[in-house]
């Protein structure tokens, strides 16, 4: 008789892979590897042209660091258990372990940056006085130093027992248990649960007061044409939040549905329901993917290619175009008469 795979102690114990081809994987790793050292070499390129990091920009580049850590440091091990057709459990007794921690600690730590970067916008626009006086890069590297320790601690906390590493079907995933039932379980499960809904909530609260402090900037600016440096300002904080609020929304995406698992097993109902558990996980995964995209796409260079050529699209036609070498909003300055 063919074991039950929907069983949660077959799936936690099998040693072979229930089902699946490697096919997907691989396209996820080279996918998420080739993005994040894409999105590095513009983050590196912005800081050669530039004098000294902003805040903003060590909080991207460990955000994309950190992205870049997912993929390489689980992808390679869900490609070995497919290839040997081997669960995790059956490998090593510590890679089972080794992937839910890893798994745990860098979806942790992607929303610990992603809240300290909405923040820090929140902060810059809301309290730019406060902000400039006490707010630095130095601030910078000492936020994401605690991030990955106090994260690196909590997600530690199975192996003194506290909670645990569990693996999921088809035996090519592990992940806190999401499902026990013993009482020290259920409290590190409720504690992940929490942590992540008010990370998730203080980002989406600041992002939104973002918007409205740079709605409240665009009035401001509409009365003043004349004021170029807030315009400038303006384009800048834009720069900012695109990718920050797109990045945002990638990962609420991908997270909501594992924690509404978690929180569903937590509130009573224990039903194992391994599919819904491995799509969960899978979404979780396709956010370090996304991630490096979002920055590439709305990073400030190609958001200037693409403003560029929207307004030679939107230009006069061939009898209103300036001389060669010669602006056309020179051309308007020089002729003030034309309509």
């Amino acid at each position: 008789m063919a074991p039950n795979t929907s069983d949660p102690l077959h799936c936690h114990t099998r040693t072979t892979v229930a089902s699946g081809l490697p096919t997907t994987s691989a396209v996820m790793f080279v996918a998420g590897a080739v993005g994040n050292i894409i999105a590095l070499a513009l983050l590196e390129l912005r800081r050669r042209s530039r004098k000294a990091p902003s805040l903003f920009r060590i909080l991207v580049t460990a955000l994309v660091v950190t992205d870049l850590l997912g993929t390489v440091s689980v992808s390679p091990v869900v490609l070995a258990s497919y290839t040997w057709d081997r669960s995790l459990v059956a490998m090593r007794g510590y890679v089972c372990s080794y992937f839910g921690f890893s798994m745990t600690l860098l979806s942790l730590s992607t929303l610990a940056i992603l809240c300290a970067m909405a923040l820090e916008r929140f902060l810059s626009l809301g309290f730019p006085y406060f902000y400039e006086r006490n707010l630095d890069p130095r601030c910078g590297y000492v936020t994401i130093t605690l991030i990955f320790l106090v994260c690196a601690v909590f997600c530690a906390l199975p192996f003194v027992g506290l909670g645990s590493y569990v693996q999921y079907c088809p035996g090519t995933w592990c992940f806190l248990d999401m499902s026990s039932s013993v009482p020290s379980g259920e409290v590190y499960t409720g504690l992940y649960a929490t942590f992540t809904l008010v990370m998730i909530t203080v980002t989406l609260g600041c992002n939104v007061s973002v918007i409205c402090f740079l709605a409240k900037m665009h009035r401001r600016q509409k009365a003043h044409r004349s004021a170029a440096f807030s315009r400038r300002s303006m384009t800048e904080e834009m720069e900012h939040l695109l990718p920050l609020v797109f990045i945002t929304v990638t990962f609420v995406v991908c997270s909501v549905p594992l924690l509404l698992r978690v929180y569903i097993n937590f509130m009573g109902w224990r039903e194992e329901r391994h599919a819904a558990d491995l799509w969960a996980l899978r979404m979780l995964s396709f956010n370090s993917i996304i991630d490096p995209w979002v920055f590439i796409t709305f990073s400030p260079s190609v958001l200037k290619f693409i403003s560029r050529k929207l307004r030679r699209r939107r230009s006069p036609p061939a009898g209103g175009e300036a001389p060669a070498g010669r602006p056309l909003e020179l051309q308007d300055q020089a002729d003030p008469g034309r309509a």
